[in-house]
């Protein structure tokens, strides 16, 4: 089995509505759901699959967040050996707990965390001795690039290489917009091997957030299927280094996500 630790290999929306999110997103990624058998303290859980099997889940907002004023978001977990003792060693080093560590019967033993910059993500260690596979790279309607909207660029990128063990590779000017700073969750320094990019926090973006791309064919086919389905393309069609073409979005509920795919395939 893969070791996830430290690794992002769990994503999952919480929406207003669970069953048109399915529905949006099966058209437009290509997914398949399955409800989770077991309960869960926060309601109904349906499993989402890629072409390598499970990626993540999607449920309906709790109403404890929702009367805090959370919207549809996407968020993703992080694998770890030990989340009471990582959540504070990452508090120590800059970040914060959202959520206290806490179990979830039959699933694992999870908590909400915040980088330096505010961005929020979750940390997660199964139950299940059997763990999972990493999917192969672009796998269709998995996650194939990871990209953080940096609240604090330094400290953000000192938090992630220092404390996850990730590993930097090329950073990219980008002008007024600050570097572009690619990264790699499996240790690589090739540009082959980075897995995600950190840029600083643009001006249009309202707080610092990871936005996941969902690998998909031919990316103007996927462009209609988002705006035919109720989706906002917000930026793209742009071909990125490497021969990809990406866009960024909006599903009909309002949560962010990004696409990536090439041009002229199925």
């Amino acid at each position: 089995m893969t070791d996830l630790g430290g690794k992002f290999f769990w994503y999952e929306l919480m929406t207003s509505d669970p069953a048109a999110a399915l529905a949006f997103y099966g058209d437009v990624v290509g997914w398949t759901a399955e409800p989770f058998g077991g309960d869960l303290p926060d309601g109904p859980y349906q499993v989402i699959s890629g072409s390598a099997g499970p990626l993540g889940g999607v449920m309906a907002i709790p109403a404890e967040a929702k009367d805090c004023g959370m919207t549809p978001w996407w968020g993703g977990y992080v694998g770890s050996a030990d989340v009471d003792a990582d959540a504070e060693r990452l508090s120590a080093a800059g970040g914060s707990v959202k959520r206290p560590p806490e179990d979830i019967p039959g699933v694992g033993r999870f908590a909400v965390m915040a980088d330096p910059g505010g961005a929020v993500f979750m940390l997660l260690k199964g139950s299940s001795p059997e763990g999972m596979d990493a999917p192969p790279p672009m796998a269709p309607g998995h996650v194939g690039w990871h990209e953080l909207y940096a609240g604090d660029f330094d400290k953000d990128l000192a938090f992630y290489t220092g404390q996850l063990g990730w590993s930097k590779g090329e950073a990219m000017d980008m002008g007024e917009m600050g570097s572009y700073q690619l990264v790699s969750q499996t240790g690589s320094t090739d540009f082959d091997g980075m897995t995600g990019g950190i840029m600083p926090v643009p001006p249009m973006m309202p707080v610092p957030l990871w936005l996941f791309y969902f690998t998909v064919g031919d990316i103007d086919a996927a462009v209609e299927r988002v705006t035919a389905g109720g989706g906002t393309v917000l930026q793209g069609p742009m071909e990125v280094p490497g021969g990809a073409w990406i866009i960024q979005a909006t599903d009909p509920q309002g949560a962010m996500f990004a696409l990536v795919g090439s041009k002229g395939e199925g």
